[in-house]
């Protein structure tokens, strides 16, 4: 079991390009599983350059404020900006790769039919 008083704030990478920030509300099973779904999202795609900060807001709540967190848990992504917002419990890969710009709905890369033909 995860357990948040585990978590280390910077560690994964002292150049992160993503700064992401987990809004929680003590040690909840939906806490728990945000944080693990949300660090398992990181090593598949952001291999090493991503930092997590988990804020508590049973401990303080005033940090709340700053991002304007109404529900929990609450992902903010802070750097690339700009800030996007995801809440739940981030069971859904997709959506939160979608809902950080990580993989659009769409890659800007893929075939359309017309183009695989070679006929102009």
């Amino acid at each position: 079991m995860i357990s948040l008083d585990d978590v280390d704030d910077g560690t994964e990478s002292p150049e992160a390009k993503w700064l992401l920030r987990l809004y929680v509300a003590g040690q909840t099973s939906r806490s728990l599983s945000a944080f693990a779904n949300l660090k398992k999202i990181c090593e598949e795609h952001l291999h090493g350059s991503y930092q997590i900060e988990v804020i508590d807001l049973l401990i303080n709540p005033t940090l709340a404020k700053d991002d304007q967190i109404l529900a929990l848990p609450t992902l903010v992504r802070k750097l690339p900006a700009p800030v996007k917002k995801i809440i739940g419990d981030l069971s859904n890969t997709e959506r939160v790769l979608v809902g950080l710009d990580i993989r659009s709905l769409r890659p800007e890369n893929a075939l359309r039919n017309d183009d695989v033909s070679g006929h102009r």
